[in-house]
């Protein structure tokens, strides 16, 4: 055995270093790597050396084809009459398939009353938009809140246009600059979607001799409905008088939106 502590021409090995926690870790590249606008460090011709790449030029793999597994067998069956030899399906086919398709059940993660709605950042409460669609189109109204369902609650007031208290979709309705201060004016809570959807009764059946006895009920407000339109009407109203315009703002709430020849409203502000 050679020992080499002795001899004064040995170097000692040196001691590994521990790895600091503050170094990083190199990433290796690649040989051929961009320089920097579009200059690679070895050019085509080199590369071309470098993998090799005459050495497989002009050859060609042969394709290496599996063979099919058979499908059918032939057996033979004895007998004069049977034809002595039968072809047999190695697989055989199942002896009965269901008549319908399984139904695969996909649930929804929320219903869509529970999905959360976007109103537009214009249509804020004390807004006065204008009615695009429904019986009541053409006026202005007074938004007051938004709903749970995404729908708007907005006013007339009634004593005004005769707008009563309704919903109506953010689609249809066009917000002005135009704003109330209604930060006093106290809606209560029972003004919701539940508030204004209608009670329908079952249709009775048909019978003979009564087509034509039964009309349909015209829709008629509640005295709860009637009692909640003076409340918020009393106190829109009270709303508007405290604003310095309070005379325009009456005018411009009675009068009908309309367009004249050559006023388009994607070019209008308001």
């Amino acid at each position: 055995m050679s020992d080499t502590k002795g001899k004064p021409g040995a170097k000692a090995a040196p001691a590994a270093t521990p790895a600091k926690a503050g170094d990083k870790k190199k990433v290796p590249r690649p040989r051929n790597y961009d320089l920097g606008n579009g200059v690679y460090r070895f050019s085509r011709t080199r590369m071309f050396h470098k993998k090799a790449i005459y050495k497989f030029l002009g050859k060609k793999t042969e394709k290496t084809v599996k063979p099919k597994k058979p499908l059918t067998i032939e057996k033979k069956i004895g007998g004069d009459k049977n034809g002595g030899v039968r072809t047999v399906l190695l697989k055989k086919r199942r002896a009965s398939y269901p008549t319908s398709d399984p139904v695969t059940v996909h649930h929804s993660k929320k219903c869509f009353k529970d999905h959360s709605r976007y109103i537009r950042p214009s249509l804020t409460p004390g807004t006065i938009c204008i009615l695009v669609a429904g019986p009541h189109k053409g006026k202005r109204v007074v938004l007051l809140k938004h709903l749970k369902s995404g729908l708007l609650l907005v006013t007339g007031p009634f004593l005004i246009n005769a707008c009563p208290l309704r919903r109506t979709s953010q689609n249809y309705v066009i917000a002005t600059s135009t704003k109330i201060d209604i930060s006093e004016v106290k809606i209560p809570d029972h003004l919701n979607d539940e508030y204004f959807k209608r009670k329908r009764d079952k249709r009775a059946k048909k019978e003979e001799g009564d087509i034509f006895s039964k009309k349909k009920e015209e829709y008629k407000p509640s005295d709860q409905r009637k009692e909640d339109q003076k409340l918020m009407d009393k106190q829109v109203i009270a709303a508007i008088k405290k604003n310095k315009d309070k005379k325009m703002l009456f005018t411009y709430l009675s009068a009908m939106f309309g367009l004249r020849s050559s006023q388009y409203p994607h070019r209008m502000k308001f």
